[in-house]
């Protein structure tokens, strides 16, 4: 079993568990749902992570045809060139050549495409992972956004009519909290198996990105975890 492999297997177990940790302390609400999601995204990566790291085989097949398809056609070119010395020998040998440099243009614009084909189709595939790793940690940060430890310092504070419902006191605000902070955790290990095999500059950095992400959603939680713990403690 690769690094990789072992790698994917903690972090789907991580999630699993979680899955259960979350269903079992807080079955009504939605939270358990986005921890699905995520369950579901740790078992993607697997396939996915395996298939950016594999390359592309037939791309790099049609390269190197194209590679060695050069000096068989200059060969090519010199033994079909009429070399007699009159008008019309001479303008169907220029004609001739300037047809053959354009061929070979255009055969080295398509080896550098195809070179280059292949990171661009890797990085889509990162790219659209990472996207979607995007999106669940914002609507983890959504879902926690109104759990504020603040109502529970000020108990005598007065509510409107759009003041969300609250329903869980302190222990069971720690845990939601603490449950959110660990799902961002795991996104941000998730995005980084992407980066492991990858050395395109833009999948790097977005990886890097959606990691400072999770850790900047990650510090807002525990900011509100220490206030919760204030609260706790006798006055």
């Amino acid at each position: 079993m690769s690094g990789l492999d072992l790698n994917v297997s903690r972090i789907v177990s991580a999630t699993e568990r979680l899955v259960h940790r979350i269903e079992e302390r807080f079955p009504q609400r939605q939270l358990p749902q986005i921890a699905q999601r995520l369950h579901r995204v740790a078992l993607a990566t697997a396939g996915r992570a395996a298939a950016i790291r594999q390359p592309h085989t037939l791309l790099r097949i049609g390269t190197g045809v194209l590679i060695a398809a050069i000096p068989f056609s200059l060969g090519a070119a010199l033994w079909m060139v009429d070399l007699e010395v009159n008008v019309a020998g001479m303008h169907d040998a220029v004609s001739f050549f300037q047809t053959s440099i354009q061929s070979l243009v255009y055969i080295g614009i398509a080896i550098a495409f195809l070179t280059t084909l292949e990171t661009k189709l890797k990085r889509t595939r990162a790219m659209d992972a990472l996207h979607e790793l995007r999106i669940l940690a914002h609507l983890v940060d959504m879902h926690q956004l109104d759990k504020d430890p603040v109502y529970l310092l000020a108990r005598e504070g007065k509510r409107t009519k759009s003041s969300p419902e609250r329903g869980l006191d302190a222990f069971e605000l720690n845990r939601y909290l603490d449950y959110c902070s660990e799902m961002l955790a795991l996104i941000g290990k998730i995005a980084a198996l992407y980066s492991q095999h990858v050395t395109d500059a833009v999948s790097l950095n977005a990886s890097d990105q959606l990691e400072g992400l999770t850790t900047d959603l990650s510090r807002k939680i525990w900011q509100k975890v220490i206030l919760l713990d204030r609260a706790l403690v006798p006055g």
